[in-house]
């Protein structure tokens, strides 16, 4: 498993992360098992939010249960959620009071006196920089929470964050994927009349100004086709691309999920890769693409073949 720079933390990670949104109904031996598939692979970085599971902090909770980590357990284990959705609207709220009030919950669901890395979950139109300043600063005050970062977040957005905010901003968790991939492929093709690829989403230049500053970015439902819209792997939707993808798993030798994580790990901006699936099996495939050493002309191939254009 190849770890990747965690932003301007000075600390590193597996550049394949594990996510937990869908545990809250498993059992103590299927999370452990998920669990250790993962740390077998070489995971030993772990994703959730608050709002992941039917209750609030449900998921985090199944976890901290199944699991019931001892200190020195927890100590080898990096633990990364997510606050600011209220799903109850649902609506988004930075306030200082709600995010304190979110960590809080967390900290008593994980069954942990620290949350490695505590995310914004998607922006919220009527942020105050200001409170999330005061909050960043109570938790990291208390040891609460120890580094911090975004999810779904433009570069001006962070840029306003940054007006108040004096912790580093260590990473942003989009979604990407070889078929969903606009941060990429507006890019590839900027400035070309009548496509619709080269049009300036999101504030622009996401993956550019994560490099610039040092920002690790972390790609969610990384085998969707777009907006959870089911996977493109063995998908009849994307002939062309399973081609392609197949011919690539049989001369690596690894299965079909790897490769679809290699076009994902293969890009310089030591991207992590969340995985959603709570299928051990798939779990370790989608790990064997950490390292594969992706041609220049295989990644192209890959990204043509998804329907992006190259000019």
């Amino acid at each position: 498993m190849r770890r990747v720079p965690l932003g301007p933390s000075g600390l590193d990670a597996p550049n394949v992360t594990l996510g937990l949104m869908r545990i809250q109904e498993k059992t103590d031996d299927e999370v452990r098992e998920l669990v250790r598939t993962a740390r077998d692979a070489g995971i030993d970085f772990f994703d959730h939010a608050d709002v992941y599971g039917a209750d609030l902090h449900g998921c985090e909770a199944r976890f901290a249960e199944a699991m019931a980590l001892t200190p020195s357990e927890r100590a080898e284990i990096t633990i990364q959620t997510k606050a600011g959705i209220v799903r109850e609207g649902p609506y988004f709220d930075f306030s200082y009071e709600h995010i304190v009030r979110s960590v809080e919950g967390s900290l008593r669901a994980l069954k942990t006196d620290y949350i490695d890395i505590l995310l914004l979950h998607r922006p919220d139109a009527l942020v105050e920089p200001e409170e999330v300043a005061r909050a960043f600063d109570e938790l990291e005050a208390a040891g609460k929470v120890r580094a911090f970062g975004v999810s779904n977040h433009t570069p001006r957005q962070i840029d306003l964050l940054r007006t108040a905010v004096r912790q580093p901003i260590v990473a942003n968790q989009v979604q990407l994927s070889i078929t969903h991939a606009p941060i990429v492929a507006q890019g590839v093709a900027a400035n070309m009349a009548g496509l619709e690829q080269s049009i300036t989403l999101d504030g622009g230049g996401i993956v550019e100004y994560s490099r610039i500053h040092g920002i690790t970015l972390q790609a969610w439902s990384p085998f969707q086709s777009g907006f959870f819209t089911g996977t493109f792997l063995g998908s009849s939707d994307h002939p062309e691309l399973n081609e392609v993808i197949d011919r690539l798993a049989a001369e690596y030798d690894v299965p079909a999920i790897a490769i679809a994580t290699a076009w994902i790990t293969r890009h310089p901006a030591n991207m992590q890769v969340v995985l959603g699936t709570t299928t051990p099996e798939r779990v370790a495939g989608a790990a064997a693409g950490s390292d594969i050493p992706l041609t220049r002309a295989q990644w192209y191939e890959l990204f043509r073949a998804a329907g992006h254009r190259v000019p």
